[in-house]
Formats: C-alpha cells, sequence, structure tokens
C-alpha cells in the first residue's frame, strides 16, 4: 500500500484548509496547521478503509489481491 501522499494546504484567514491530492475528496479544515496535517491523516486512512470494503463487497467472492506500482 502506498504511504507517501501529497497535502496541499492553504491558510485562508484564521484557518488552515487541505486535500490530499492524490484521493479525491479527502479534505479538512483546523485552526492550526499541525491539526491539519492529523485531520488528513484520519481522513485518508478511512477513506482508504472505505474504498477497500467497497471494491471487496464489490468483487463479492473468490478474488485476487495484488500490488499494483506505478
Amino acid at each position: 500500500m502506498k504511504s507517501d501522499y501529497t497535502a496541499i494546504l492553504k491558510k485562508d484567514g484564521d484557518w488552515w484548509i487541505g486535500s490530499v491530492e492524490e484521493v479525491p475528496r479527502v479534505n479538512a479544515q483546523e485552526r492550526t496547521k499541525q491539526e491539519l496535517r492529523e485531520s488528513l491523516r484520519v481522513a485518508l486512512r478511512e477513506a482508504i478503509d472505505f474504498n477497500r470494503g467497497d471494491a471487496r463487497r464489490a468483487a463479492q467472492d473468490d478474488f485476487v489481491e495484488e500490488p499494483l506500482a506505478l
């Protein structure tokens, strides 16, 4: 599983907003840059877990998992 992703971070007024470049809809907003990084990590883990479960349910039974590198 990929372990390095790119966070796009931006200060907007009193808030930090950010998203994960490689995974659509993984985003967060926090008061500090450190809190934003942690919120993005949590959101990314949740998205990966959800997507993994969704893919396995869609495949139903008798599937094979294989690593795929770019």
